[in-house]
């Protein structure tokens, strides 16, 4: 270096001291921030929980749904069933282990239980628990398969038991408020609201028999709903629970209801009876085929009439065959009670709305025209 040159600000030197001068300054930055700034983990020690702002009135819509289910929650209970399994050389105690859960609703305060012949299917003991958690065994039940109705019976004091209250279902709508009792995957006491979705649907029971005039329903039915509930925006039954169409097998927004009428007329039966007591006409009908082969296109052509039977009675009159071996047609069914018949088939769903004992009017044609019968109904064996 020449004498006359001097170190300017530029060199080694200061740079050192502007790097010491900066890691002061960063230090007592960091101190104060620590000291005077809120800590990172944003704690907040004067917190205090927000001010509720009031409900104001429930709606309308809100009001009904509470209604509805503190009217009917105490009339549905919970079917639990079991199976007994057999004995062994290992175990000579019969032991009894869970089938499965379902649902169910009082039918009266004689203790009378209905839910879906499915839930007891195949079941050796059940245990009913009603609203309030109490529990008491089942002592035997009663089934019609065909429709999926099953009746049990219950010994519990009378003040226990809420009967559901009985509504309709002939007059029902398409787009009616519903609402799904039941106890899906064992969870009591559970609404769920939806409408009538169909009307006139036909599902198939238990045992491959059609059920027809089922109410498909919106309202969320899952396994374990089977034999609750389904009432009207008025807390009134108008079904029962008995399946879904799910490719799960849970909800998928189709379920399906027996109707209420059905139910009424099966369950007073099984009460009364303990089976289905089968009105019949006494008359034996000739198939669909026969009739066209005899030149019969509309109507139940009557091939034979039962002796001693309301029929026989009401002068009824089936096919002969004289001696030339010429067909002589009997009576042909065109209408009963006013319902009118277009084959065979159409009888027996008509016959089944009325019991044993009513006189219903047959219209016939016989000999080309048209006349009216009285015929009492019998019992079919």
């Amino acid at each position: 270096m020449a004498d006359n040159e001097r170190p300017t600000a530029n060199g080694p030197m200061s740079g050192c001291v502007f790097l010491l001068v900066l890691g002061v300054l960063a230090g007592i930055g960091g101190v104060a921030l620590y000291y005077y700034w809120p800590q990172s983990t944003g704690l907040n020690p004067n917190a205090q929980p927000r001010i509720v702002e009031a409900r104001g009135k429930l709606a309308d819509l809100e009001l009904a749904n509470i209604a509805v289910y503190e009217q009917a929650a105490p009339s549905v209970v919970q079917v639990t069933t079991m199976t007994q399994l057999p004995r062994n050389w290992y175990n000579f105690d019969i032991q009894s282990v869970p089938k499965g859960v379902g649902s169910g609703f009082i039918w009266d305060q004689d203790g009378y239980i209905v839910t879906n012949y499915h839930v007891v299917e195949r079941a050796d003991t059940a245990t009913i628990t009603l609203a309030d958690h109490s529990t008491f065994e089942a002592s035997r039940y009663w089934a019609y398969p065909d429709k999926d109705i099953a009746v049990l019976v219950i010994k519990a004091p009378r003040s226990k038991l809420h009967p559901i209250r009985i509504g309709s279902s002939h007059d029902l709508k398409v787009g009616q408020v519903t609402y799904a009792f039941g106890d899906p995957f064992g969870f009591d006491q559970t609404m769920t609201t939806g409408i009538v979705s169909a009307l006139g649907r036909t599902i198939e029971s238990s045992n491959k028999r059609n059920i027809e005039g089922v109410i498909q329903t919106s309202a969320a039915i899952n396994p374990g709903n089977s034999g609750g509930p389904l009432l009207d925006s008025a807390g009134r039954l108008i079904g029962m629970n008995t399946a879904i169409a799910s490719p799960s097998g849970a909800f998928a927004g189709i379920g399906f209801a027996i109707p209420v009428d059905e139910i009424n007329r099966v369950v007073p039966q099984l009460i009364k009876h303990g089976k289905i007591v089968r009105p019949r006409l006494g008359v034996q009908l000739a198939s669909k085929e026969t009739s066209r082969q005899l030149g019969v296109e509309h109507g139940a052509l009557i091939v034979k009439v039962v002796p001693e039977s309301g029929a026989a009675k009401a002068g009824l009159k089936g096919t002969t065959r004289d001696e030339s071996g010429k067909v002589n047609l009997g009576d042909i069914i065109v209408a009963i009670d006013g319902k009118d018949i277009e084959s065979a088939a159409d009888v027996n769903p008509v016959l089944q709305e009325h019991e044993v004992g009513n006189a219903l009017t047959i219209s016939v044609m016989r000999a080309g025209k048209r006349e009216d019968v009285k015929v009492t109904l019998g019992e079919a064996d």
